[in-house]
């Protein structure tokens, strides 16, 4: 096979998982998001001076890329290698890293994981880097449910400030999450139309600690999109819905994030 073909490698593996309706396995190898993963201090550091030492081919070849992963273990040169590779311009000589790794860990000891969360992990980047104010915020919320006959509904209420305006919309769903998710998104979209294509493509919870069973802290993981672009987001809380809030506020955020 010409090697212009092998370049398409990973697009046309994505394309069949489309036409077959199903989700892209991340742990194939080759074409999987997690075939050039690297994570460690000493590993990244190493990979960061002569990447072939780690990798058996150049990513690119395939149509792949190179991926740092982010843990409560990463050292400087994990923080640096991300963070170029989600479009921002650092080094070991910037001021800020130090500052932002000590979030990280500081985080992720709460339950926070950005791992599979580049999303969030780009806005808590972009936020010490250049000390900007989010695009908005939300004042207040509240999420019922209520069975009518057979049926259940949840209804969601979102209050949410951009400048001096406010927005304040109400949406059901098929759950409390979908429900947050649409209202979250309609008092946004009369600010920022682009959001109106952005979806919740996955939605993940893991319980942190099993042994205080209901009350135990709760993360979740969201991946969204919008159309031509996928990106992963991350909450964390002893609420379910507030961790789920913080996710998708972090979802519609980096989405508004200038690159």
């Amino acid at each position: 096979m010409p090697e212009s073909s092998l370049a398409k490698l990973r697009e046309l593996s994505q394309y069949v998982d489309e036409i077959a309706n199903i989700r892209h396995n991340s742990r194939q190898p080759w074409v999987g998001a997690a075939a050039f993963s690297h994570k460690g201090g000493t590993h990244v550091n190493a990979v960061q001076k002569v990447a072939q030492s780690y990798e058996h081919i150049n990513p690119t070849l395939v149509g792949n890329a190179r991926r740092v992963l982010i843990s409560d273990l990463a050292g400087r040169s994990n923080i640096v290698l991300k963070a170029e590779e989600l479009g921002f311009k650092i080094s070991n000589d910037t001021p800020e890293l130090r500052s932002i790794l000590a979030k990280i860990k500081a985080l992720e000891h709460q339950g926070y994981e950005y791992e599979a969360a580049e999303g969030s992990l780009a806005l808590l980047i972009r936020k010490i880097l250049k000390h900007q104010e989010p695009p908005f915020i939300v004042q207040a919320y509240h999420v019922s449910m209520r069975r009518e006959g057979r049926d259940s509904v949840c209804e969601a209420t979102i209050k949410v400030r951009v400048g001096d305006a406010v927005a304040h919309t109400v949406a059901e769903g098929d759950g409390p999450v979908n429900a947050l998710d649409s209202a979250l998104r309609a008092a946004l979209v009369r600010f920022y139309p682009q959001l109106e294509k952005v979806r919740l493509t996955d939605y993940k919870v893991r319980i942190l600690d099993s042994v205080t069973g209901t009350a135990s802290k709760t993360r979740v993981l969201i991946e969204s999109s919008d159309g031509h672009e996928e990106w992963g987001t991350v909450g964390a809380s002893g609420n379910i819905i507030e961790a789920s809030l913080q996710a998708l506020v972090d979802s519609m955020e980096y989405r508004l994030m200038e690159r």
